[in-house]
């Protein structure tokens, strides 16, 4: 696995990776701790297939009664027979639960494992692999949520046993009761499975097509409904329902299209079906006719022979689902046998005890990036930086310069195309990846909250447990602690999904807390970009003294935040055009890039004072 991620750090694609062809015999050896299920669940399925045949037999000698002439005899075989479709119903019930009982425990026991799995080699995999449109957060849900089911495994072994069971049970019992007439049945089998399938594929892929042509039109309603406040502020009601119309044309169309198909296939197959039952009946009575057949035999085995021929076609209609999950398997192995391009658990990697935070972009060559779904976007050409450990540097440009790209780089969420991004004088790419990232602590622009309590929220920054007085210190560094201790339940207040029950203020504070981390490398990417003017003020206060004796990259739009760093670097463009503190990059004038930055922000603030 280490060399393979080295092999993709040096230039190997995701596009390059080779998958090998999807095996049921490699899912199926995932299931293989639940041995007694899959063997229960087969048991099961063979004596389930023996139930049709027996009803058929039992229904063709049931029919023959009523040819005999004793009443008395009638009424005492009919009760056998009563008894036995009685017994063939309880033995059904019973033995369909435990077929479907132990290939559904099958089935969820793979399903559990497998998202266990895919979630795991997933979150090994490097940033750029999520940026792609075929891996959006959506789309990896929607994998994650369908890609496994039972169908994968247990429906797929119950058919396969259901089918050739029922056929060979079938045909055993018809032959040894009437070869001759067996004989022509199983001939005209074949025709008879093609027609029932047809029916029965035809209606389902009808339904899908059906289903699939009216998505468009369910899409515009869920939006217009979804968006109702627009739609009635803006009068749009008449221009709503045109696009409805028109978005249904399409699907009218083929319905229509449909219908004459349809009725075309279902008519031939009524007919062949039709023309099948008259063959054999016709053969069936010249034979009782010559002699050699008996009714009991004739209806014993035309229901038996026929019935199990529909239940096969019936089956049969289950392969389009089996194909559909042929394509899941692919994508659960495709994840699965993909290599990282950035590994993160390299055993060869450097582990720091401790790092000094001296950070450099640079090398032999400059360094050059783009980021892996736009490389055709050059955000980096030839760039070089310099972090000096225990100090704070501010980074400053307009949108699109690169400033959240660098402390991309430093947390190795990507690799640089050319050049080397070094860490105390080593490339990042030496150290094992989760062991330098302890002695990193990011607070992004729009900080990330778990559904969880905030306690347990700001417990996620810490590298190992951490006491309730560590978590009040740092809650207080942050500025958090005052908000926090007035919510009712304090730190154990529900933070809801992705952190929606706090404000954006309130976010970015406990946010902010990655300092109970203790980290020797802070990135603060805007991060007091949601908090108002006092807040953030208060917070800035707060984070000038979190920022002494370690290394601190700060990116920034509000300039008035960053005036007490150590150094500023002005990005253009992908190019740092100039490097100073506050007062030295003041002192260039007019002409200064930093100059230019910050006296537009001053009349933009000046302005919305006065207005």
């Amino acid at each position: 696995m280490n060399c393979l991620s080295h092999r993709a750090d040096n230039g190997t694609s995701s596009s390059d990776q080779v998958f090998s062809v999807p095996s049921f015999r490699r899912l199926l050896a995932i299931n293989v701790p639940e041995w007694r299920q899959a063997t229960a669940g087969c048991v099961s399925a063979m004596l389930f297939c023996a139930i049709q045949p027996s009803y058929a037999c039992a229904m063709g000698s049931m029919i023959s009664v009523y040819f005999l002439t004793d009443h008395k005899e009638i009424k005492q075989k009919t009760e056998v027979y009563a008894l036995c479709f009685v017994g063939l119903a309880l033995f059904s019930v019973f033995i369909n639960i435990c077929q479907h009982y132990n290939f559904a425990s099958m089935g969820e026991h793979l399903t559990k494992r497998i998202r266990e799995m895919m979630v795991a080699k997933m979150l090994s995999f490097e940033i750029g692999w999520f940026d792609q449109d075929e891996n959006t957060t959506g789309v990896v849900c929607s994998r994650l949520a369908n890609v496994v089911s039972r169908s994968l495994v247990g429906d797929r072994m119950g058919l396969l046993i259901n089918a050739f069971s029922a056929m060979a049970i079938a045909c055993t019992l018809g032959l040894v009761i009437a070869w001759r007439l067996a004989l022509v049945i199983l001939a005209t089998q074949p025709l008879l499975i093609i027609c029932y399938y047809g029916m029965f594929a035809l209606l389902k892929i009808m339904s899908k097509k059906s289903i699939k042509a009216h998505e468009e039109s369910s899409k515009l309603a869920a939006e217009a409904v979804t968006n109702i406040r627009t739609v009635t502020a803006f009068s749009c009601q008449a221009r709503i329902l045109h696009m409805l119309e028109k978005a249904q044309e399409g699907p009218r169309q083929e319905s229509i299209r449909q219908s004459w198909f349809a009725g075309i296939v279902l008519g031939v197959s009524s007919s062949l079906l039709t023309l099948t039952w008259a063959l054999d009946s016709w053969y069936g009575g010249k034979l009782i006719a010559d002699g050699c057949l008996g009714a009991k035999a004739l209806f014993q085995t035309l229901l038996m022979l026929i019935s199990t021929g529909r239940c096969i076609a019936n089956a049969g209609t289950m392969t389009s689902d089996l194909a559909a999950g042929l394509d899941a398997v692919r994508s659960v192995f495709a994840i699965q046998d993909r290599y990282s391009q950035i590994d993160l658990e390299d055993r060869k990697g450097h582990m720091p005890e401790k790092i000094i935070g001296h950070v450099e972009l640079q090398d032999v060559v400059n360094v050059d990036f783009a980021y892996p779904a736009r490389q055709d976007v050059i955000i980096f050409k030839g760039f070089s930086l310099t972090f000096e450990s225990g100090k704070s540097t501010a980074v400053v440009g307009q949108s699109g310069s690169g400033k959240s790209t660098i402390i991309s780089l430093i947390e190795r969420f990507y690799s640089p195309l050319g050049g080397t991004v070094m860490i105390d004088g080593q490339d990042i790419k030496s150290y094992h990846l989760r062991s330098s990232r302890r002695h990193i602590a990011l607070v992004s622009q729009e900080p990330p909250l778990f559904e969880g309590t905030i306690r347990q929220n700001l417990a996620y920054c810490a590298s190992e447990d951490v006491n309730e007085s560590e978590i009040i210190v740092a809650s207080k560094a942050a500025n958090a602690q005052d908000f926090v201790a007035a919510l009712q339940d304090g730190y154990d207040t529900w933070c809801g999904d992705r952190g929606l029950q706090l404000s954006g203020g309130q976010k970015q504070r406990i946010a902010i807390v990655a300092i109970l981390k203790n980290p020797a490398i802070l990135l603060l990417d805007e991060a007091t970009s949601a908090l108002d003017s006092q807040s953030g003020k208060l917070l800035q206060g707060a984070l000038e003294g979190v920022v002494v004796g370690r290394t601190s990259v700060v990116v920034a739009h509000r300039l008035s935040t960053i005036q007490c760093c150590d150094i500023i670097a002005v990005l253009d463009k992908g190019k740092v055009v100039e490097k100073g503190t506050h007062s030295s990059l003041m002192a260039k004038g007019p002409n200064g890039a930093y100059y230019s930055l910050f006296s537009l922000q001053s009349d933009r603030y000046a302005t919305n004072n006065i207005s």
